[in-house]
Parts: structure tokens; C-alpha cells; sequence
């Protein structure tokens, strides 16, 4: 059955306040730190620390949540504050960071997710908020020197951006734009299959926005330049962070007037046009040759979308 068109993309839904202005204030923020009722997400490269026994947000259920460790232990040596969680302060603190404290009991004993496990098993909040610490945190690890003269930077408005003590350069959080889209013509969608993806594994297309280029002509764009198709009137339906390591997927649904879709810039392997009842299949357990992008993606959320419809 199809999901619920009105339902949100997965990674969505965090409701922490970023005290956007406050985090300036750096006695604001140490005082936080001293806080014993702040609290700090644990996170590495590879996932984020998750535990079911009660001491995360899972109220003891049973169902995995975010492990939320006391700030002293772990989060004092660069501050990355995520927010306010009512009148509790939320840190991130990165576990494989070169000079990260001995987090001991804090990890010791709990699971480590990857973020696509997240997605799917998380509650919806929790899992929009391991989005925001992952993101986060990808840019702290890949911007630790400066860009401008190679020297080391330091951590500026609590985690919100990055300072060059030699240039005083200032450097802020970015996200790429990609453009992810449902093409739709006669009942059917365009789905493709990027080289060095499994046999069998078909999505909608997507690609970056480039410098210049609005999101509504990055679709037509990337559409023509994936399949030789035309798709026209594209219409924007949802978003999607997708820290992987630092995207925006921007959904739209455009229409065509069909052709004989082909791969044509190196980036597919193939591309067809798949009528809705095969879709259907798949998305019922089926086996009508092909699988779905996986439902922790805004991908499947606009196809199932446009199922509903």
C-alpha cells in the first residue's frame, strides 16, 4: 500500500530551538556547558550511538533512541551546542574526532547506527535530529583548516561556524542543493539505474543544482542530460536533508510528452519508462524485475506520492 502522501520525508520533524542569536553569547554557552541537566548526542563517522535500556529518549520501550550522556564527559573540549530541548541544552560530540575525551560508559555497551538505519527504525524526531548532528559534524570534521590560507580553525558560535585565527576569515555551514524528481508521462515514471548500482535497483533521477541555476531548470536539465528526455512544468513537493555528507534534496513531480528515454551522459546504466502498475508491484513485495530506493529516502517518498495520487 502506498504511503500517506501527506505524511513528512524521513530525517525531518527536528524541533530542537537552535537559539540561533543566543549561541553568540559565549557565557551563555558555558554556562550551558556547566549545566549537569545539559545533555550531549554522541556521533562518528561511521553513526551515531544509540540505546534502547532508557537512557536515551526511547522512554525504556525497548525502540532505539539517540543516547543522551551528561555534557561534562564529553562535549567540553569543542562545544558543538545543537539547541534547546525545552529548557535542556542539546551538544553533539563527535567520538572520532583525533582529540575526542575517553567518552567510557557513555559509549561503552551501545550500539553504533549508521544513518540510513536510523532513518528507518528512530522515531521521526529522533531521526531528524540525527540528520542534524551528522551534518553538523561532517562539516566540522571536513572544515578544520581554513580555506582561504591553510591555517587551523577554531570553533566559533558554538558549533555554528568556523574562525581563522592567522586571516580572520569567518566560515559557515554549507549544503549542496540537488534536484530529485519524479517525470511522469501516460500513467508511467522515469527510472533509472546509476553505474555501479546493483542489478535491478531502479530510482527517480536527481543531480546538483549548478552555480547559476535555479532548482526548476536544474530538473529540466538534469532530465535531459540523464535520459534525453524533455520533462516540463516542474512542481516542488518536499525536501529532504541528506547528510551524505552535506546535501539538500530539493523533490519536485515534473510531466513529459515521452520518448525513447536513453542513458546518455555516463551517469546511468540504464533508464526506462515504468508503468504505475509494475510500481505498484514493487512496492507490494512483488518481483516485476526491478526494486525501489529504499523508504528512508525522499526517492521512495516521491514515488509513493505519486502512487497515492
Amino acid at each position: 500500500m502506498a504511503a500517506d502522501p501527506s505524511a513528512l520525508p524521513p530525517f525531518t520533524g527536528m524541533t530542537l530551538d537552535r537559539a540561533s542569536v543566543e549561541r553568540k553569547d559565549a557565557g551563555w554557552v558555558r554556562r550551558l556547558l556547566e549545566d549537569p541537566a545539559s545533555r550531549a548526542i554522541l556521533a562518528g563517522p561511521e553513526g551515531l550511538v544509540v540505546t534502547s535500556d532508557g537512557d536515551g529518549a526511547g522512554g525504556g520501550d525497548g525502540a532505539p533512541a539517540l543516547v543522551r550522556a551528561a555534557v561534562p564527559d564529553v562535549a567540553r573540549h569543542e562545544p558543538i551546542l545543537l539547541g534547546l530541548d525545552g529548557a535542556t541544552a542539546l551538544f553533539a560530540a563527535d567520538v572520532g574526532a583525533p582529540d575526542a575525551p575517553d567518552l567510557g560508559e557513555a559509549v561503552d555497551g551501545r550500539a553504533l547506527m549508521g544513518l540510513r538505519e536510523a532513518g528507518a527504525l528512530l522515531a521521526p524526531g529522533e531521526a531528524g535530529l540525527a540528520a542534524y548532528v551528522m551534518a553538523l559534524l561532517n562539516w566540522h570534521r571536513r572544515h578544520r583548516f581554513c580555506a582561504n590560507c591553510g591555517h587551523a580553525t577554531d570553533v566559533g558560535e558554538a558549533g555554528y561556524s568556523r574562525h581563522c585565527p592567522r586571516c580572520g576569515a569567518n566560515h559557515f555551514p554549507r549544503t549542496d542543493p540537488v534536484v530529485i524528481m519524479t517525470v511522469e508521462h501516460e500513467d508511467q515514471l522515469l527510472l533509472g539505474r546509476r553505474a555501479g548500482w546493483p542489478a535491478g535497483r531502479l530510482s527517480v533521477l536527481a543531480g546538483f543544482v549548478s552555480p547559476g541555476e535555479s532548482a526548476e531548470e536544474a530538473v529540466t536539465r538534469e532530465v535531459q542530460e540523464e535520459s534525453g528526455i524533455i520533462a516540463r512544468d516542474p512542481v516542488f513537493v518536499a525536501s529532504q536533508p541528506w547528510p551524505f555528507p552535506a546535501s539538500l534534496m530539493l523533490g519536485f513531480h515534473a510531466v513529459s510528452d515521452g520518448g525513447e528515454p536513453h542513458a546518455t551522459d555516463g551517469e546511468l546504466e540504464e533508464v526506462h519508462w515504468l508503468h504505475r502498475d509494475a510500481i505498484l508491484e514493487a512496492t507490494a513485495g512483488g518481483d516485476p524485475g526491478f526494486q525501489l530506493p529504499p523508504p528512508v529516502s525522499i526517492a521512495r517518498f516521491l514515488i509513493d506520492r505519486w502512487l497515492a495520487s
